[in-house]
This record gives structure tokens, C-alpha cells and sequence, in this order.
């Protein structure tokens, strides 16, 4: 029995660490889960299911279109005609047609321009399935590296209680035995305080943080989700960035998308400036039909009639309203070209400030890297100091809350700086997505 209940609970052991591994992920496996359950990914991609149906209706155009009608009429009151000084009723009581009919078009500009445009909506469909990946890849870092150093900022926390515990214990025996007054375990008892106080509130925000990376990855919000990560190399190799990438614009997905609106708009004017070619197609008409005075007998003979033919149309006059038309369509082209360029400038300025920032940023994050280790040499020495008697209480706890903030500082500054790296890999079009 013991052995039996001995391999029941390795097993259920082993599931908890099998569904625990199942629900860790990587910064790069956030981000392909997130690619396929994102929302914003999952409406961008139904979006481009619907543009490919679209084009294929307006291509249908150039198939055969056939079309059939019936038609049962019971005449109750014949129709009558007079021939000479009689007067006849013409016509049989009832009456059935089918009407067969087959259409096929030749030549529509519509039809041509929708065959012209398909290729470019089709690359903007794309387009837009590569801006939300961009979007999903920099949203999902960002949130990521924001956790993670959230949980840095714990660590720190939870080690400076530890340490202060252990001061607040010893200052209160110093108390206990008269060595020193109230004052210094007063003063402990505060800063512990204050620290607990912050790391609870780092862990609200981390829960906040959590809810805010599931919603991003569309990730189920009732199971649990761990992150897998090793924090050294994250800030050994993550951080670097080569700063001598120039900016080259054709790389900006969103350029790349002006110049597909560009294409387009250039086939819509050509469309307006063709609108006097005619529409041309050809017919096919098959329609047998049936009279007969007793309706039991209708279908029995049937008198068919049939044609083929072309037919052609051209609009000869429509009140200016082409000339008007192309107008408007080359104004459009010139209103986007003026986009265009305004955009290359947007772009330039956009990368000059990213680059601006992250340099600024790793100086920043350097610097503060130094405090923080000069913060840990001033606390050591001076609590060393204040155990030996030379130092006041007072000047522990200075210094004790001067290394918390450097510490606290250096990571918010290593956060700032892996956004400022997002943000100049996005401003330069090197990101990479699947």
C-alpha cells in the first residue's frame, strides 16, 4: 500500500512539473504565442482572409455570369384585338417562359482595374499583417523586460528586509541591554517599514504587469503564466545595440505601405482616364415558352427562341463629371506624394531621436550602474563603521536607503534602455518577426 501511494504521488508530481514547463515561456515564445492568439494579430489576419475574398469577387467578373428566370401566368381575362370589324381575343388562358441567359464579359475598365489592383492589395494585405507583427513583437518585449526587472527590483527588496530585519534585531537587543537609546531600533523599525511597504507594492504592480502581458498575448487569463529568462545575459548582451545602423527608409513597413497606396491611386486615375473605352460583351439567350388553354396540357409543346450577340457601351456625356474625376484622382496622387515626403522626414527625425535616446539611455544606465556599486561601498564601510562605534545609526540608514535608490534607479535605467533599443530597432525597420 505504501509503495501504491508512493507512485501515486510521483506521478501527480509530475504532472504539476509537466503542466508547470507547459505554461513557461521564453520572451521568444511569448511572442510566437502571441503572434497566433494576439487579438490585434488574430483581427489584422481575419482582415486579410476577407481583402483575398474580396479581390476574388471582383475578379469573378471576367467568368461567364448566367442568370435564369420563370415565369407562370394564368390570364383571367384575355387580351383582345380588333381585325377589321372583328374583334378577337388573342392569347391562350395560361401561359410559362424560362429564360436562360449567359453574359460574358470582354472588356470593363472595372473589371480591368480590379485585375490591376488585385497585386497591390494583395501586398497591402500583407502589409498590414507585418505592421501588427512589429507592433505585437515590440509591445510583447516591452512587457516582458518590464516584469523581469520587476522581479529584479523584488530581489533587491527582499534582500535589503533581510538585512534590515537583522538590523532592527540587533539594534532592539542593543536597546534591550542599555547599550544605545530607543532612537536606532526606532529608526530600523521605520526604514523596515518603509521597504516591506515597497515590495508590496512592487508585487501589486507585478500582478498588474502579468494581466497586462496575458491580455497582450491573448493568453488564457485562468491558467498561470511563468517566464523563462536568464537575467545576466539579458543585461550582458540584450542592452548592446549598433549604433552606426543608418536609417534606410524603404526598410519602414509603414513607408512600404504608402507606397502601395501609391500604386493604387495611380490605377485609379488610369481607370478615369480610360472611361471612355467601351464596355464590351458577348450573350447567349435560350428561352422556351408555353401556352396553352388547359393548364394540365401547358408543358407539352414548348416554343423556344434563342440569340446570341455583343453587346457594347460608352458613356458619351456624363456632364464633365470624367474630367472632374480624373482631377480629383491626380490631386489625391499629389496629396500622397506630399504624405511621402513628409513621412521620410518624420521617419528621420523619429530615428534621430531614438538614436538620441538610447545613447543617452546607456550613459544613464551606466552611470547609475556606478552608483549603485559605489552606494554598496559607502553602506559597507560605513555600517563596518558604526559596528566598530565611529559612525552614528542614523548614518547606516542614510546610507542604507541611498543604496535601495541607486539599485532601484540602475534597473528602471536598464528597462529605459531595452525600450530605447526597441524603439531604434522599430524607428530603423530592423525588427525581427516570424
Amino acid at each position: 500500500m505504501k509503495y501504491k501511494l508512493s507512485a501515486v504521488w510521483i506521478l501527480v508530481v509530475m504532472a504539476v512539473i509537466d503542466v508547470s514547463a507547459q505554461n513557461t515561456y521564453s520572451l521568444e515564445q511569448c511572442i510566437d504565442f502571441a503572434l497566433e492568439n494576439k487579438p490585434d494579430m488574430e483581427r489584422t489576419l481575419i482582415d486579410e482572409r476577407i481583402g483575398h475574398h474580396e479581390i476574388n469577387a471582383s475578379l469573378s467578373a471576367w467568368l461567364p455570369q448566367i442568370s435564369a428566370n420563370y415565369a407562370l401566368t394564368d390570364n383571367l381575362k384575355l387580351a383582345s384585338t380588333a381585325f377589321g370589324d372583328q374583334v378577337v381575343q388573342i392569347g391562350q388562358n395560361y401561359t410559362s417562359s424560362i429564360a436562360l441567359r449567359a453574359d460574358q464579359t470582354l472588356y470593363s475598365n472595372e473589371v480591368f482595374l480590379a485585375s490591376k489592383a488585385a497585386k497591390y492589395s494583395k501586398t497591402q494585405l500583407q502589409q498590414n499583417v507585418t505592421e501588427t507583427k512589429i507592433n505585437t513583437v515590440v509591445q510583447i518585449s516591452k512587457a516582458f523586460y518590464d516584469i523581469l526587472l520587476t522581479r529584479e527590483q523584488l530581489n533587491i527588496l527582499n534582500g535589503n528586509i533581510i538585512r534590515q530585519q537583522k538590523q532592527y534585531n540587533d539594534s532592539r537587543a542593543q536597546y534591550d541591554n542599555g547599550i544605545v537609546d530607543k532612537t536606532d531600533y526606532q529608526r530600523a523599525s521605520i526604514t523596515l517599514a518603509n521597504t516591506k511597504s515597497a515590495k508590496k507594492r512592487t508585487e501589486e504592480s507585478l500582478t498588474t504587469k502579468f494581466a497586462y502581458l496575458k491580455q497582450l498575448m491573448g493568453f488564457p487569463v485562468e491558467q498561470d503564466l511563468n517566464l523563462d529568462y536568464d537575467t545576466k545575459d539579458i543585461l550582458q548582451t540584450e542592452i548592446l545595440l549598433d549604433t552606426t545602423q543608418n536609417l534606410a527608409i524603404e526598410n519602414r513597413i509603414e513607408y512600404r505601405q504608402l507606397q502601395t497606396d501609391k500604386e493604387l491611386l495611380r490605377l485609379n486615375t488610369s481607370y478615369y482616364q480610360m472611361g471612355l473605352i467601351p464596355k464590351i460583351s458577348a450573350y447567349a439567350n435560350y428561352s422556351p415558352q408555353y401556352f396553352n388553354n388547359n393548364f394540365a396540357d401547358l408543358y407539352n409543346t414548348n416554343y423556344s427562341t434563342s440569340s446570341i450577340g455583343l453587346t457594347a457601351s460608352i458613356p458619351i456625356f456624363t456632364g464633365n463629371k470624367r474630367n472632374q474625376q480624373i482631377k480629383i484622382a491626380k490631386l489625391q496622387e499629389e496629396r500622397l506624394d506630399v504624405t511621402l515626403e513628409d513621412t521620410k522626414r518624420a521617419m528621420n527625425t523619429e530615428y534621430v531621436a531614438a538614436l538620441a535616446s538610447y545613447k543617452s539611455d546607456y550613459m544613464d544606465m551606466t552611470t547609475l550602474k556606478s552608483n549603485a556599486d559605489l552606494a554598496d561601498d559607502v553602506y559597507s564601510t560605513i555600517k563596518l563603521q558604526y559596528d566598530e562605534g565611529i559612525k552614528t545609526y542614523l548614518e547606516v540608514i542614510v546610507a542604507e536607503n541611498e543604496l535601495q535608490t541607486a539599485q532601484l534607479n540602475y534597473l528602471n535605467a536598464v528597462f529605459q534602455l531595452l525600450s530605447s533599443k526597441l524603439d531604434f530597432q522599430k524607428a530603423i525597420g530592423t525588427i525581427e518577426i516570424n
